[in-house]
């Protein structure tokens, strides 16, 4: 059996990655880990070209992965929450299982029914609610990505949230703009340092959350 896991955040090596990491490595199944960071990977364009023989015709990086999608047991999909809504590169990316809605004899259906999948879900704002959401920062993210899963017929096993570090900590106004990140999550009078800034490392109840869920996932795996 086969995991795929898919890092949706542009960038590389940060928390997303890490977690999608750490549920992969605690299926102890063969996995493999693909980030989007450096990929062009456009949205659905409805042209339905796909419609006869399920393969996308939009020609970008999303091509070979369709392939691997298709391939994998399960898939795990993490993406972290950009203005309160799922980022736009992951989105892009879950549009165009477009592709698998029909099946090549023309009967309809999903090619990824029955699809085991897991989510991590990353927001900078941590337990902050977004207003007009109701939801905490770094659930958004999970549950855009939990409608693609659904729509797909993909069965969720279950989400991780964890908080990420907002832009606003490296973008050198981050202690004096008055719409900071930092200052709304963690004080007016916060200080940018090593020792504030999120990171997974410092949230071992979430990787030990991560560890659950690949363990999750590997015997729903062995039940089918």
């Amino acid at each position: 059996m086969k995991v795929l896991g898919i890092s949706g955040s542009p960038r590389k090596s940060h928390t997303t990655e890490e977690l999608v990491k750490a549920i992969l490595d605690a299926t102890s199944l063969e996995t493999e880990l693909i980030s989007l960071h450096d990929m062009t990977i456009n949205g659905c364009i409805c042209c339905l070209g796909c419609v006869e023989d399920n393969v996308c015709k939009v020609r970008d990086d999303y091509i070979p992965l369709m392939h691997k999608v298709l391939e994998a047991d399960a898939i795990v999909v993490g993406a972290p929450n950009y203005f309160g809504r799922l980022n736009a590169l992951t989105h892009a990316f879950l549009e165009r299982f477009y592709c698998f809605r029909h099946d090549k004899d023309g009967l309809g259906g999903m090619r990824l029914s029955r699809k085991i999948g897991a989510i991590a879900s990353v927001g900078g704002g941590g337990e902050w609610e977004m207003p007009g959401r109701d939801r905490k920062m770094y659930e958004i993210a999970g549950e855009d990505i939990k409608g693609f899963f659904d729509y797909n017929e993909i069965e969720c096993v279950g989400t991780v949230e964890a908080q990420g570090a907002v832009p606003c900590f490296s973008c050198g106004y981050g202690e004096v703009c008055s719409v900071s990140g930092v200052k709304r999550f963690f004080g007016q009078d916060s200080k940018i340092s090593p020792e504030i800034i999120p990171c997974l490392d410092k949230q071992p109840e979430v990787i030990n959350k991560a560890k659950s869920l690949g363990k999750r996932l590997r015997d729903r795996l062995n039940k089918n």
